[in-house]
């Protein structure tokens, strides 16, 4: 995703096999766990190309063809902790910030050409980027990977890591027609995880 000239072959290289997208879900890797102070300046940087300027270019490379036809959905995922950061999640809560502030602002100028453009911030849903952070958590604190994954399970109100298919789900309406008056906005999928109104 970082790297400028391969991204846009491989969009080209997209519209022309299979034509103009109308439903773009941005979803980047996530960073290694860091601490906010103390980070390279290269690191800052690295990571804000991959997981941010990427998102920027995609979506601008895709947007001409839905204004032209009048539709668009684009979803971009982040994470719980740009409404609670995540503590060791430096780096993540950081840049995927910069995702929101990008996605409101670009709602309000695309929303009269029919298109929306949406936040979804999933909370603990059981992927392996999951299991990675609760093992990195595990390795930092001396414990087992179970007793953090207990742990981070007690403190969601439905009492469990989200599925991928919930999620899925979340973001399969975003993407539909019957959604077409929710733009700007911020939608969670994290089991009630995040406290705050």
């Amino acid at each position: 995703m970082a790297d400028t000239t391969a991204l846009h072959t491989a969009i080209t290289a997209h519209i022309a096999a299979h034509g103009p997208v109308d439903i773009l879900l941005n979803n980047t890797g996530g960073p290694p766990p860091t601490t906010a102070a103390g980070v390279d300046p290269e690191e800052w940087m690295r990571y804000f190309r991959s997981m941010a300027c990427a998102v920027f270019a995609v979506t601008d490379r895709f947007l001409p063809g839905m204004r032209a036809r009048k539709f668009g959905r684009i979803v971009t995922s982040t994470s719980s902790g740009v409404v609670a950061p995540i503590p060791d999640l430096g780096i993540s809560n950081t840049v995927r910030m910069a995702l929101v502030g990008w996605s409101k602002t670009l709602s309000r100028e695309v929303a009269r050409d029919g298109i929306t453009a949406n936040i979804i911030l999933p909370g603990r849903i059981a992927t392996a980027r999951i299991r990675q952070l609760d093992e990195a958590k595990a390795k930092r604190e001396n414990r087992s990977v179970a007793e953090v994954a207990a742990e981070s399970t007690a403190s969601i109100p439905v009492g469990r890591y989200g599925e991928p298919a919930e999620y899925g789900a979340a973001v399969a309406f975003l993407a539909s027609r019957q959604a077409g008056y929710i733009t700007g906005s911020t939608i969670r999928v994290d089991g009630g995880l995040i406290a705050s109104i």
